[in-house]
């Protein structure tokens, strides 16, 4: 027998204890998959390892302090207490995190959902990123409108609002349309009730921080407010950031800015909350007429 011959065997052999015959479609939902042997009931599904007690599971053979290894692990989110096999790590330590590194790609190379678009009157414009693999590797495209979304911001949008809200995908598509439906109304109610007038919202695809100095160049509004799709961490894919600036122009940085993070409801800032403490901190920037540290230094205590 040769040595194609044996690991033809070999993979038969494994193949009919899996309870899958030769020439069988491998992949998942294959015509021909089985998940239990008919022979001695071996069953070769996992259950889902992104399931929370499944995440929370403590990994680790005999630990020699498990209370404290348990009150570590609960203590945050990092994958602490996995284990090993040998060298490597555990099989469903392993699956978590691929699982997780999945919904990171989705995150990252998803589109913002029309409906959610359309659910805010929100036009779509795009920074001058021509696709998204440009959009990765080239930040300083994405923190600039196109010469098109310029014309059209000027065209559409109200000039010199007290705000203006802008809304842009940035690496998380998921966390704009799992969070904007909660975090917008609230935001929009409560700087109208303020007295506060409001500009035309949009929606920037491809969108980085730093464009916000190039919709003011436009607009001309007191305060722009940006609602973008956070990076994806393994295992929470969809914060989203509001950033806020005081009368952006073109060479302002991030230290002109002010900024509420991790907006979730996956272990973050209720948008609910983080809607109410928007409007707050837009209210203390045209009081002060400042942002960033600027308005740290007006208003230390804030």
């Amino acid at each position: 027998m040769n040595d194609t011959q044996r690991i033809q065997e070999i993979v038969a052999k494994v193949l009919a204890e899996l309870g899958r015959p030769p020439g069988a479609d491998p992949r998942p939902g294959g015509a021909s998959r089985h998940t239990t042997s008919t022979e001695n009931g071996l069953v070769i599904d996992l259950e889902d390892p992104t399931a929370e007690s499944a995440r929370r599971a403590i990994g680790v053979e005999n630990p020699a302090d498990p209370e404290g290894l348990r009150n570590l692990c609960a203590a945050t989110s990092a994958r602490l207490g996995v284990g090993r096999a040998g060298p490597r790590p555990r099989t469903a330590s392993l699956l978590l995190f691929q699982a997780d590194h999945g919904v990171t790609q989705d995150a990252i190379y998803g589109e913002v959902s029309q409906e959610t678009r359309d659910r805010f009157n929100l036009f779509t414009v795009s920074s001058r990123v021509a696709d998204r693999e440009e959009f990765l590797l080239r930040p300083d495209l994405g923190r600039l409108l196109s010469d098109e979304a310029k014309a059209t911001i000027a065209e559409k949008c109200t000039k010199g609002p007290d705000v203006q809200i802008v809304v842009g995908d940035g690496l998380s598509a998921a966390a704009i349309d799992n969070n904007l439906p909660d975090i917008y109304p609230v935001i929009e109610q409560g700087l109208r009730s303020a007295g506060l007038s409001l500009g035309t919202p949009f929606f920037v695809e491809n969108c980085r921080v730093g464009i916000m100095n190039d919709v003011n160049s436009v607009i001309g509004a007191k305060v722009v407010l940006l609602l973008i799709g956070e990076r994806p961490g393994l295992g929470i894919a969809d914060a989203m950031s509001a950033y806020m600036g005081y009368d952006p122009q073109p060479g302002k940085s991030d230290a002109d800015r002010d900024l509420i993070c991790m907006i979730t409801t996956h272990g973050g800032t209720n948008p609910l909350e983080a809607g109410a403490y928007v409007v707050e901190f837009i209210q203390r920037m045209l009081r002060y007429s400042a942002s960033g540290v600027t308005l740290r230094e007006l208003a230390p205590s804030s």
